[in-house]
């Protein structure tokens, strides 16, 4: 059993690539570049040391919600 260091980077079988988030004795959890978070039972996964660079995350943000405004009233002459 071997345990990784947070922000060491991995290779899985069937996930590919990712980073290293957190490893315990119990617990290694992974961030996948292309499937998300996993958690692995850290003596039965299987990893190997990866050279990839991690991609560039781009920060979400919400769009703001347009506030409905009322339409202007007419004036009578």
């Amino acid at each position: 059993m071997r345990l990784y260091a947070t922000g060491a980077r991995v290779s899985q079988a069937n996930y590919g690539a990712g980073t290293v988030t957190s490893a315990d004795e119990h617990h290694t959890r992974i961030e996948f570049d292309e499937h998300g978070p996993r958690t692995f039972s850290t003596v039965r996964v299987s990893l190997t040391p990866s050279d990839t660079p991690a991609p560039v995350k781009v920060a979400k943000t919400r769009k703001r919600a347009v506030k409905a405004t009322s339409a202007p009233k007419a004036i009578s002459v």
